[in-house]
């Protein structure tokens, strides 16, 4: 049995269990289950699971909600979100929340393994399906794809030749917070932990750093 604990949400009771029982038959351990986001985030500040799995829309909070309260609240759950929407919006949100996850659900039971797997491995799934879907893979920037917005933005000013506490007067955010992102950018983008190696890559491809 794997040891690693699970907390699932969806209210869709037949989704929810046909999702609990590929889980269990894979050798997870399934903690518990909820359908509604209410009861779902009070199960995960009681049971402090490894990982949450989230329906997007649920009754009382939704899984974008109970994700934003993980984040406010340090709570080290690893959010996965599954849904039905396609939305680019829906999407770059998750991605601003920094879950860990992203499923659609037409495709989660073929990919549910490896993104758990990925996520334990501390290292994000965003699923290729709506990657391709919402059509977010162009070249030549499809390395910005698994950056979120705010990621995005700092990555701009980094290539005009921001200070940390420049970017940070500029966004009204702390230094701290930027060097943060700073940091998640440059595993994002797999650069070598170097002095300058971020600003770097930035000039090297400002040309495609089209961000508003």
């Amino acid at each position: 049995m794997k040891k690693n604990t699970i907390i699932t949400a969806d209210d869709h009771p037949l989704l929810l269990k046909g999702l609990n029982d590929f889980l269990s038959e894979k050798g997870y351990v399934i903690l518990n289950s909820a359908n509604d986001g209410k009861k779902a985030f009070e199960l995960i500040e009681k049971q402090n699971p490894d990982i949450a799995i989230l329906d997007i829309q649920m009754p009382e909070l939704s899984g974008l909600e109970i994700a934003k309260l993980c984040k406010l609240k340090n709570i080290r759950t690893k959010i996965i979100l599954i849904t039905f929407h396609k939305e680019a919006s829906v999407y770059f949100e998750a991605k601003e929340l920094n879950v860990y996850g992203y499923l659609l659900k037409d495709f989660a039971i073929e990919e549910i393994e490896n993104c758990i797997n990925s996520v334990l491995d501390n290292k994000p799934y965003f699923s290729k399906k709506i990657k391709d879907l919402l059509h977010l893979t162009p070249e030549p920037n499809h390395f910005l794809v698994d950056l979120t917005p705010s990621e995005r933005k700092i990555l701009k000013y980094i290539a005009n030749d921001k200070t940390n506490k420049e970017i940070a007067d500029i966004l009204y955010i702390s230094p701290r917070t930027v060097e943060k992102h700073r940091s998640n950018i440059i595993q994002k983008l797999n650069l070598e932990p170097k002095t300058n190696a971020l600003l770097i890559w930035a000039k090297e491809n400002q040309e495609h750093l089209k961000i508003s």
